[in-house]
């Protein structure tokens, strides 16, 4: 099957995907700026796009930006950052309503146009700078997710696990950046950023929903423009890491329940033609409720909270994430490698594998019915540099057979074991 979801066209230095579907109700319009991981800028990119949300010079503070939001009918902007793989992604997004079911209101897209071409391109600001009350305040708000990510015990452990899985790779940066940099940010230093990013970044513009293709392109092109063309800059890769040893670590806070996680390597991302099966192997292994993970960790020997895995696509990482006693490590960690030895010896079923692709399958399709979902789905392929459509990926996912997932399970190494347990926890008693 190939992909007819959207309409790819290079014009002014910007991608413009246009994913045209009836069944939404709403448009969503979607820029995403695309850079190398980097820890000289991640602080900058991490405070951006909360900065750009907050004032144009149409309207220059939130509260005229959201008195525009609300004369388009509730339209929603959001921001966010990312990191896939070896890039930062920064996210602005804004979904409006349908110019189609509104009788008398020719003029709706062009103004949520106009309102996103403003929140890029001309942010509110003064003498090459962006106003210093925003940026204290954006500043401020950056410094508490900062110190929540150390509140919220499962993301600090995911957090620390990436910190000694990845010690000299570019995907060890913290997404929220780093409170000593953010202390040294001004006004000045991070607008002249801001320029950078605009001549630098790859942007790639999605527009999804029910609306004339003919139509949309002209619009986008004639109000999404950039002074020039962005040289294409690639993350540098890393060089493939072997295991030969598994790294442990154990750190004590006083946490009532423990934190167990495991990072393995499985050599395959998104663009490998092995995608497929290591996403039907994770569903397997504990990507679900049916999943080894958890049916044998967490139920059968009650030995966790909560038991199960996620990939990270574009890095060729695994996660296991559990909650454990802080007396249970050595016995739940040996129960979850047991549980990736079972599927190397194919102790699964063929209902087994088809139950999961079925989940997997569903799951993508949900996805795709959310318009958000899908524009997120689809930028898996500029990530990756890939052809390869939801569509695609799901007949790939269809023809896995088992001796594929017996392979990717062989492949499969357990890189780094962390563990934060409360004082006298673990195995270090």
């Amino acid at each position: 099957m190939t992909n007819s979801l959207e309409t790819v066209i290079r014009e002014n230095g910007t991608n413009i995907h246009l994913v045209p579907d009836k069944k939404f109700k709403t448009v969503s319009i979607t820029a995403k700026f695309k850079s190398p991981l980097s820890k000289d800028t991640i602080t900058k990119r991490a405070l951006l796009p909360y900065v750009l949300q907050q004032g144009t010079v149409t309207y220059p503070d939130r509260k005229a930006i959201q008195t525009a939001l609300d004369r388009l009918y509730g339209a929603v902007l959001s921001v966010d950052g990312s990191k896939k793989g070896n890039n930062h992604i920064m996210t602005i997004r804004l979904e409006t309503a349908n110019q189609k079911f509104i009788s008398d209101e020719a003029s709706i897209m062009d103004e949520s146009i106009d309102l996103l071409q403003e929140i890029i391109f001309h942010p509110i600001s003064d003498n090459d700078a962006f106003m210093p009350s925003i940026v204290t305040r954006e500043k401020d708000t950056l410094r508490q997710k900062m110190k929540s990510m150390k509140d919220n015990k499962a993301s600090y452990a995911n957090m620390r696990l990436i910190d000694e899985m990845c010690q000299n790779e570019s995907y060890r940066i913290h997404i929220h950046g780093y409170e000593d940099d953010l202390n040294t940010l001004t006004p000045e230093s991070l607008y002249a950023y801001y320029q950078s990013v605009l001549k630098h970044d790859q942007l790639d513009i999605y527009v999804s929903g029910d609306f004339d293709s003919a139509d949309m392109k002209e619009k986008l092109i004639h109000k999404i423009a950039r002074d020039q063309v962005p040289d294409d800059v690639e993350p540098i890769p890393d060089m493939e890491k072997q295991v030969h040893q598994t790294n442990e670590i154990i750190e004590t806070e006083d946490v009532q329940q423990a934190k167990l996680h495991l990072g393995f390597r499985t050599h395959i991302t998104y663009a490998d033609n092995e995608y497929a099966a290591l996403h039907v192997f994770n569903g397997l292994f504990g990507g679900f409720p049916s999943s080894k993970l958890f049916r044998n960790v967490r139920e059968k020997h009650s030995l966790a909270y909560y038991a199960a895995s996620r990939l990270e696509s574009h890095k060729g990482l695994l996660f296991v994430l559990s909650g454990i006693a802080p007396d249970d490590y050595e016995q739940a960690k040996n129960i979850i490698e047991q549980q990736l030895d079972a599927i190397k010896q194919g102790d699964f079923t063929v209902d087994d594998m088809d139950d999961t692709k079925r989940l997997i399958i569903n799951q993508l399709l949900e996805t795709m019915d959310d318009s958000k979902g899908l524009i997120e789905l689809l930028y898996q392929q500029v990530i990756a540099d890939s052809d390869k459509s939801p569509y695609e990926l799901i007949e790939m996912i269809k023809n896995v057979g088992k001796e594929e997932i017996i392979s990717i399970a062989h492949q499969c190494q357990l890189d780094t074991v962390y563990l934060l347990s409360s004082k006298g926890g673990g195995s270090n008693e």
